[in-house]
């Protein structure tokens, strides 16, 4: 729910984040904290627009034993980093509309903290492609497994893993350049489809393709859209869709560690040539796998 803002500081310091976005963008960008009783907040962000990751950084006078923060009327559970010292991930849709939104953070000793973000508007380009019609308009004898398929991602994403199951930085599945279409809007064949919710990685076919970081391994089988994938829950809601593979090197139910090769690049699905796609879910929030290795890579400024 937005929250306009009354205080004309605060408008002041909001702007400041915003302009200085702009210009440091790719950047990650470290923006103002606040706090009310007991909580200190501040977030990074690649920028504050549709698709990218936040990393929420929270400093307790007290120890707590759960702290959760809340934004856009959703809440997500942080995790401990040390004593007084709490993290969470969130992430901007990529529909989310721009404006300005108060994010919140409490504890179950009620200590509670907020700050103001401001989401700024983003345009998406316009991609035409051309690929077997059966993937733009599937015959009905395939209208079942789809919707089945459905159900069973989507009974994924509702029930990810309590805990935080990574560990320490992330990592590209593939060594190979990023051509970064997320969010693009899909002409397939004419016809206006969904947006590109994933990062595609130039790889070759036969490229051993390695987990992010580690987690659970929820899915590992050959899906109608996205071809033979593996979807790895981290926890917390942050989930990895590894797609399009020409082999699938894990099993459901398998915990992997990060850099474990859990498949190789292929071409399956619908897809026009050999690539990776990562697509990164952090809660409900469809985002770009490069925002997340802008800020928690081994490389990303802190």
């Amino acid at each position: 729910m937005h929250r306009k803002l009354d205080d004309m500081h605060t408008r002041r310091i909001v702007l400041w984040a915003s302009l200085l976005g702009v210009f440091v963008w790719p950047m990650a960008i470290p923006l103002l904290g606040g706090g009310l009783s007991g909580i200190e907040v501040r977030t990074r962000a690649r920028t504050l627009a549709p698709g990218e990751v936040v990393v929420v950084d929270l400093t307790l006078d007290a120890d707590a034993n759960a702290v959760q923060v809340r934004l856009f009327d959703r809440e997500t559970a942080a995790y401990r980093l040390g004593a007084g010292r709490w993290q969470a991930l969130l992430g901007v849709d990529l529909d989310q509309p721009a404006g300005d939104y108060v994010l919140t953070a409490s504890t179950d000793g009620g200590a509670t903290g907020e700050r103001v973000l401001t989401v700024t508007p983003r345009k998406f380009a316009v991609r035409t492609l051309r690929v077997n019609p059966d993937f733009v308009n599937p015959p009905k004898s395939v209208l079942a497994r789809i919707q089945e398929e459905s159900r069973f991602l989507q009974a994924l994403y509702d029930n990810p893993a309590p805990a935080r199951l990574w560990d320490g930085p992330f990592r590209r599945p593939v060594p190979h350049q990023a051509n970064s279409r997320f969010g693009v809007r899909s002409v397939f064949n004419g016809e206006m489809r969904s947006p590109h919710a994933g990062t595609d990685f130039l790889s070759p076919a036969g490229t051993p393709i390695r987990a992010p970081n580690a987690g659970r391994v929820v899915a590992a089988r050959d899906l109608y859209f996205s071809g033979r994938t593996v979807i790895i829950d981290h926890g917390l809601g942050l989930f990895s869709q590894l797609a399009h593979m020409s082999r699938i090197d894990a099993d459901e139910g398998d915990s992997v560690k990060a850099g474990q090769v859990v498949g190789l690049v292929g071409a399956t699905g619908r897809v026009t040539g050999a690539h990776l796609h990562w697509g990164l879910r952090v809660g409900t929030a469809r985002v770009d796998a490069l925002s997340l290795l802008a800020l928690l890579a081994e490389d990303a400024p802190q």
